[in-house]
């Protein structure tokens, strides 16, 4: 016992000493993320790998963990709680279980369509660094910052317009309990079903669409398997990065300080690239597949299906309880939406 009390008492003192000297102790951060290399989430972790590489003189290196290296989204979340990995990269969609109270951005028709007022929302929100922020800390995350990957499209194999077009539709989405009553309220039968298995599963006919940015349709090739893409105006695909408090509280001020500052350099920095990679990805699928049937709804049609899907707030404070009214409304006041 004297021996391992010894042993102790020597590694805090060269511990001390190195930090009394000024010496730099080498740190790996893991952040891993749901989607594939080249995607806009891999672009965005290779960006804030980059500066904080070059920031701290390379005391501090990332290791950039993509799509089923570590897990699931909801596996990423509970390793980064539980500081198995540094920082992660999940959309909202699959906090759903986790914290049910981010669902806030799975209702329908209520982000700005437009992707630049969404992005600047987004990284300047009371709401979400405020309140929103108290709800993942009560469940040992750190919210650091939110964006958005643009506008969400669905590809399907029937040509949709109306709830009536959505009859006997199974709609892929992530596994949110909002998401699930969105579709249902649009006419559809949400499908829950892992990233993974979604290109599969469109092929097979197990299930007759998908919904995501124009820049994930490429990167999975699911333009391949369906025949329409179709802009409704309802959502933009938000995603969030996030840490473990107890790893991030833990962190020297320095190091805490070198986070917030680049991550706040990357809102400007990833709203450019969202908006390049949906340009030139859609460009490609035109070219890939000359055929394939590009829809926008018009702003009746749209009218539509935003007045179906005014059940789904209910729905999610009905979710989210007292709690998820009061920043409902907080989010519905910022925004300007009555």
């Amino acid at each position: 016992m004297q021996k391992l009390t010894r042993i102790f008492k020597s590694a805090a003192l060269f511990t001390a000493l190195l930090l009394g000297s000024g010496a730099a102790i080498a740190e790996e951060w893991k952040f891993a993320i749901e989607e594939i290399p080249g995607s806009i989430m891999d672009v965005y972790a290779q960006e804030f790998k980059k500066r904080i590489e070059s920031k701290t003189n390379g005391d501090v290196t990332i290791k950039i963990y993509p799509l089923g290296s570590l897990g699931t989204p909801t596996e990423l979340v509970d390793q980064v709680t539980d500081g198995v990995i540094q920082f992660t990269n999940v959309s909202v969609g699959n906090l759903g279980t986790i914290v049910p109270e981010s669902q806030l951005f799975m209702l329908p028709y209520t982000l700005p369509a437009d992707n630049k007022a969404t992005s600047a929302f987004l990284s300047s929100s009371n709401t979400i660094y405020g309140e929103l922020n108290k709800d993942f800390e009560s469940k040992g995350l750190k919210l650091h910052t939110m964006y958005s990957e643009g506008a969400q499209v669905w590809t399907t194999n029937r040509e949709i317009r109306t709830p009536a077009d959505f009859s006997n539709f199974k709609m892929r989405v992530m596994v949110s309990p909002i998401l699930l009553k969105a579709y249902e309220d649009l006419g559809a039968n949400p499908t829950p079903l892992p990233f993974g298995e979604v290109y599969g599963a469109l092929q097979l006919k197990q299930v007759d669409g998908q919904v995501n940015p124009a820049a994930t349709i490429e990167e999975m090739k699911f333009y391949e398997v369906t025949d329409h893409m179709i802009w409704a105006g309802d959502q933009q695909h938000v995603t969030s990065v996030l840490s473990g408090t107890d790893w991030y509280d833990t962190l020297p001020p320095a190091r805490q300080t070198l986070i917030r500052e680049t991550l706040a350099e990357l809102d400007g920095f990833i709203y450019e690239v969202v908006t390049r990679f949906n340009d030139e990805k859609l460009e490609k699928i035109k070219q890939a597949k000359p055929e394939i049937n590009l829809i926008h709804l018009s702003a009746d049609e749209r009218a539509v299906f935003q007045a179906r899907s005014a059940n789904t707030r209910s729905a999610y404070t009905d979710i989210a309880g007292k709690r998820g009214e009061e920043l409902l409304d907080s989010l519905l006041n910022e925004l300007g939406i009555n």
